[in-house]
Parts: C-alpha cells; structure tokens; sequence
C-alpha cells in the first residue's frame, strides 16, 4: 500500500554542531551509527522523496541558557521550508515561562522534551509554566516520556511520570515518543483512556526495532494500531535513524491495517495533535 502527503510527525532539524554532538553520543551509548543528511535542503529532499510531505522539526535542549538560540534557529530555518513545522523546547533551568512564551509568539506549534537527556520530564515542576502556556496557546507536547533505548535508570521517564502530566494538565495535547517504549502497554491505555494522549510510531514498529531499539513490534497487534489510528502517528527520527528511511515505514505498511488507519496514522492524527483537526 502507499499513502500520499504523509507527516513525519519526529524529525530532528538542529544547528550541524550540535546534530553532531548527539550522534557521537548516540553511537558511543548504543553503538549506532548514521548515513542520513543533516543539513535542511538534503534532509527534506530525502523526506520528500519518500512521500513526506510535512514534519515536525523537533529540537531538544540539552543544557540551561541553550533552548532560545535553538528556537530560534529551529524557526528561522521553518520560514525557509515549506514542509518544516517547527517545535521548541526550553530547559527547566531556563526562565521557562519567558523562553517558551517567546517561542509561541514567534511561531513554534509545540513543545519538544527528550526527558532523559534533559533531566527534566513530564511530572518536573520547573516546567509547570511550559505546560500552562501550552494550555493558553493551544499548543501540543512530545515528549521521550519511555525509558528505551538507554534510559531504564532516569528518574524523569516512565509511565508514572507521564500519568501525573495527563491528570494536572487534561487540556494539553501530549504524545509519548516510541510508543512509549519499553513502558507500552501502559503507554497504550493511557491513550484509550485519554482523548488528549497520543503516541508516535518511532522506532518502535520497523523490522530492524527489535534489533536497534530492543523491542519487539509484534506485540503492538493490528487491532491495536486500527483502534487507536487516531491517537497514534507516524515518526522516524530522521534523519538520527540508524537504518533506511524505508525500513521505518515497512514496518507500518506491512500490517493489514484498514485504508482509515492508514491515513490516520500518516497524517490524520498528526494533523490532530496540532490542532488543525
């Protein structure tokens, strides 16, 4: 099956400095390594060649006093791209409620955090005023919220922390990256349970998953993906992904799935968590 004007809904889009940085970490953490373009032009070429159509361009700050010139790159870089849509992050040691609200006004459509490397989640209180401006300006958040690949000792991921998100803030549009991953189960009620809760595809159901990320995408069944289409989401971690772009589809396309979950999962539901649904 093929599927036309699909969304990447997970793509990194960050400075060649600091793109560079996390794949040195990523390979010295799991031993991956990576042969995807890092500059936009290539980056979208490649997507584009694929079907992509639209895609999350998602940073993450890594430190305090970083996530503003971030933002601002990862914005300026969108005004220069028809397919980019650009999320923000901030650190819980930055002037959360300044940083964030600066990003919304200049244009950023949600929140990103990579929990584990941030040190800093969904049941943090310094991002307490993050997550009240994603409330006012109708804004989602993604979140690392699982502890796959590496992160099974972090105190800032795991379902518990994530639960506690969705029981203060029940207006705000959340997604839980990797399907939730190695927490799914847990991950995947949420969502049935939760019109608000969404979770993306990342990693988690490609043939080379099991071998890369350490988990088995056969116990996420085709009843699953069709049920919850409208709650979960394509993504990649392109262009951080350790194997063919293909591969990351393959997965999905493989399923005997309905046509509706299909577009769902390809677009639909991102078109959701952004709110043009």
């Amino acid at each position: 099956m093929s599927v036309a004007g699909i969304v990447d809904a997970h793509v990194h889009l960050m400075p060649p400095r600091l793109m560079a940085a996390i794949r040195e970490s990523l390979s010295g953490e799991a031993g991956w390594t990576f042969d995807h373009p890092v500059e936009r032009e290539r980056m979208e070429a490649a997507l584009r060649s694929a079907g992509v159509e639209r895609y999350f361009a998602l940073p993450y700050a890594h430190e305090a006093g970083v996530a503003e010139e971030l933002n601002e790159w990862v914005l300026d870089a969108a005004d220069r791209s028809d397919m980019a849509v650009p999320f923000a992050t901030v650190h819980g040691d930055d002037d959360v409620d300044a940083v964030v609200r600066r990003a919304f006004e200049a244009g950023a459509r949600g929140l990103k955090f990579q929990c584990p490397v941030q040190e800093c989640g969904p049941a943090d209180p310094r991002l307490t005023p993050a997550f009240e401006l994603a409330a006012e300006y109708d804004r989602p958040v993604l979140f690392h919220a699982g502890t796959a690949p590496t992160f099974e000792a972090s105190p800032h991921v795991g379902a518990d922390q994530f639960a506690r998100f969705v029981d203060s803030f029940p207006d705000v549009r959340a997604c839980a990256a990797h399907m939730g991953a190695y927490e799914t189960p847990e991950f995947v009620e949420f969502a049935r349970r939760h019109d608000q809760v969404f979770l993306d595809t990342t990693m988690a159901l490609s043939p080379r998953s099991e071998e890369f990320l350490g988990f088995d995408p056969a116990t996420v069944t085709d009843e699953t993906l069709s049920s919850l289409a409208r709650s979960i989401m394509f993504g990649s971690d392109f262009p951080n992904l350790p194997y063919a772009y293909d591969d990351e589809r393959r997965g999905l396309l493989d399923r005997d799935l309905p046509e509706s979950a299909y577009r769902d999962i390809f677009r639909r539901t991102a078109e959701r968590f952004l709110g043009e649904r």
